[in-house]
C-alpha cells in the first residue's frame, strides 16, 4: 500500500468499549421489554444505519420520536461506563511509532464530537492525530461516507495516499466512497465473517492492520 496517512475509527478500533457498548444495548433492550443479548447476538444484528439494527432486535419498526429515545438511552448508559474502557492493545505505541515514521494520522468517529473530543484528551491521544472529528448532531446512528469525503477534504489529503482502519462494514462502505483504502479489525462490533464479506484485509490487531500497510 502506498499510504502516508491513517485514519482511525474509534470505539471498538482504538478503544476497547465492547462491555461497555452491550450493556448500553441491554439498557435499551431492558427499557422495551425485550430480554438481554449476548455479544454474539449483538454482533449478527449489527448495521449502518443503527436503527435497523434495534428494530431487528425489538422486532418492530421505529419512528424518528422512538429512534431518538432509543438513541438516547444507549448514550446515557455508555457513558455512565465510559470510565471502565480502556484502550485497544497496541495503543498508544503504534500511535506513537506511526508518527515518528514521519506520516500522518487523524480520528473520524460517529461518536459525537463533544464526548469524543475530551475522552481522547483524558487518554493523552490527542497529539497524535493532525485532526479529531465526531458526530455534530444530536443523534447518532448514520453511515460515516460523507463524514469521511469532509474529514478529508478539510485535511487536503489525496485519498490514494489514505486508509482507514476501522471494525464495521460501514467503515469499508465509507473507505470506498471516498476512494480511500481500508483495513479492518476484529476487535469491535462484527464478526470476522461480515467483515470478510468485503473483500477487504481483515486484522486482528491495531497492530497487525499497521504491519500490513507497512509489508
Amino acid at each position: 500500500m502506498r499510504i502516508s496517512h491513517v485514519v482511525w475509527d474509534w470505539n471498538g478500533t482504538l478503544l476497547d468499549d465492547n462491555t461497555a457498548v452491550l450493556a448500553a444495548v441491554n439498557a435499551v433492550c431492558v427499557e422495551f421489554g425485550r430480554a438481554d443479548l449476548t455479544w454474539p447476538e449483538w454482533q449478527a444484528v449489527y448495521a449502518r444505519p443503527m436503527r435497523v439494527s434495534y428494530e431487528q432486535i425489538l422486532q418492530r419498526a421505529l419512528d424518528d420520536e422512538e429512534w431518538a429515545r432509543v438513541d438516547k438511552l444507549y448514550h446515557e448508559r455508555y457513558d455512565a461506563l465510559l470510565h471502565t474502557c480502556g484502550l485497544a492493545a497496541g495503543v498508544p505505541d503504534e500511535l506513537r511509532l506511526w508518527g515518528e515514521s514521519g506520516r500522518t494520522q487523524s480520528l473520524l468517529s460517529m461518536w459525537f464530537h463533544a464526548r469524543l473530543t475530551p475522552t481522547i484528551d483524558q487518554f493523552g491521544l490527542t497529539q497524535y492525530f493532525s485532526r479529531v472529528d465526531g458526530l455534530v448532531g444530536d443523534v447518532g446512528g448514520g453511515s460515516k461516507a460523507e463524514s469521511l469525503i469532509r474529514h478529508l477534504e478539510a485535511q487536503n489529503l489525496d485519498p490514494a495516499d489514505v486508509v482507514l482502519i476501522g471494525d464495521v462494514v460501514d467503515d469499508a462502505n465509507a473507505a470506498q466512497a471516498a476512494g480511500t483504502q481500508c483495513i479492518l479489525v476484529t476487535t469491535g462490533a462484527m464478526t470476522r465473517a461480515a467483515l470478510e464479506t468485503t473483500a477487504l484485509p481483515v486484522t486482528n490487531s491495531v497492530t497487525e492492520a499497521l504491519r500490513l500497510i507497512e509489508s
